[in-house]
């Protein structure tokens, strides 16, 4: 896992944490998506991550001598 993805999950944590803490229906519905868009986010870095590193493999095969 990037180091990127690794953070956005740790503010998806923290989110979390404060929408189980909040006594607030509207604090912690706001939580609650903040923690949903940064799992998304890490989710996508991730993907990113995966798709430049197949890419990347690609064209240093495609440049080997043969």
């Amino acid at each position: 896992m990037t180091k990127l993805a690794e953070s956005y999950r740790e503010y998806a944590a923290k989110a979390q944490a404060d929408a189980d803490a909040s006594t607030l229906n509207n604090v912690r519905e706001r939580n609650l998506r903040a923690a949903e868009a940064w799992l998304q986010m890490a989710d996508r870095s991730e993907r990113t991550e995966r798709a430049r590193a197949i890419r990347e493999g690609a064209a240093t095969a495609a440049s080997a001598p043969a």
